[in-house]
């Protein structure tokens, strides 16, 4: 794993932090997509929609593939993981969360700092990122 060093000429210590999480957070993300993709392609898991049946949904708008196959909506997902078409979904959720996790990371430097106006941001950042990503909101298919 490549190894930060903090140097002010180039980035700020906020820079650095966030990009060295994230660095980590996308190479776990990807790495196990890879992996839960070999899962479903080569059956070890079994899967919600066979690749046979695949074929003949995936033309259909996305509220008729999901009433077609009794798809889940929003989190819903959660609950088919143990399928080999559905554990797929773990590494994409890091992927998509790991900038929350950057966020939440930076945030005490920015207060040590005393930058209170850019970690006010970053906690607003988070909490409409959580906010979005939890389907309160009911926005989307949820």
């Amino acid at each position: 794993m490549a190894e930060y060093h903090y140097d002010p000429k180039y980035a700020s210590e906020e820079q650095m932090a966030y990009a060295a999480l994230l660095d980590i957070g996308w190479k776990i993300g990807f790495v196990l997509m890879v992996i839960f993709f070999g899962l479903y392609v080569f059956g070890v898991l079994p899967a919600h929609v066979s690749m046979d049946e695949l074929a003949k949904y995936w033309v259909l708008p996305a509220d008729q593939y999901l009433k077609a196959v009794h798809g889940p909506t929003g989190w819903g997902w959660t609950a088919l993981i143990h399928r080999g078409d559905y554990i797929n979904y773990i590494g994409i959720a890091i992927l998509a969360g790991i900038t929350v996790v950057c966020y939440a990371r930076v945030l005490p430097l920015f207060f040590r700092k005393g930058d209170k106006v850019y970690g006010a941001i970053m906690i607003a950042e988070i909490l409409v990122l959580v906010l979005a990503a939890s389907g309160i909101l009911g926005g989307g298919a949820h």
